[in-house]
């Protein structure tokens, strides 16, 4: 009877499995690390790549005209934007690492959108702010106005002549000259 037979391993048998174990365990692994490579270095198809450029497009600013998009702008510089905004993606980044590409260059302005922190709070809080130094202003007026009443223009009846003499010779005079 052999050892095989009687159930008994082969002298090394045990070290050749898990040889084989391990190969196969690498072999998986790698395998599996190549399809993630693949798909993360998988080019992007043109109608891909402008359809992310154009709604990136959407999301930065011009940083010549201020108040319009990339996509809205005209000026020069845009162009040169969205040329990088373009090689970026092509290159495989996302939306996310394009938008801190330009925020590292540019600073937040170039986002229409700023995130609220320190910096970008004025850009946040300075219309609200301006609206109730507005609305504070308005207040003021009113009550300054209620408390001295009605102008003594408000007093005179409506038909009442309201221009001096020296008025009415002037408006004669025009007349003269323009007939």
């Amino acid at each position: 009877m052999s050892a095989r037979s009687a159930g008994r391993p082969m002298p090394g048998e045990p070290a050749a499995r898990r040889l084989r174990a391990a190969a196969l365990v690498a072999a998986g692994f790698l395998a599996v690390l190549l399809t993630v490579g693949s798909a993360a270095a998988q080019t992007l198809t043109p109608s891909e790549v402008e359809r992310r450029v154009k709604a990136l497009s959407h999301e930065l600013r011009c940083l010549v005209c201020q108040n319009q998009t990339l996509a809205d702008s005209r000026a020069d510089l845009a162009g040169d934007l969205m040329a990088q905004v373009t090689e970026q993606v092509a290159a495989g980044k996302t939306d996310d690492e394009v938008k801190a590409y330009l925020v590292a260059r540019y600073g937040d302005f170039v986002l229409y959108r700023p995130p609220l922190k320190a910096s970008t709070a004025p850009l946040w809080i300075g219309p609200f702010a301006l609206l109730l130094v507005g609305a504070g202003v308005f207040v003021v007026v009113q009550r300054r106005h209620r408390t001295r009443g009605p102008s003594p223009a408000a007093d005179q009846a409506p038909d009442a002549p309201t221009a001096a003499p020296e008025a009415d010779a002037d408006q004669e005079r025009a007349k003269r000259l323009l007939s």
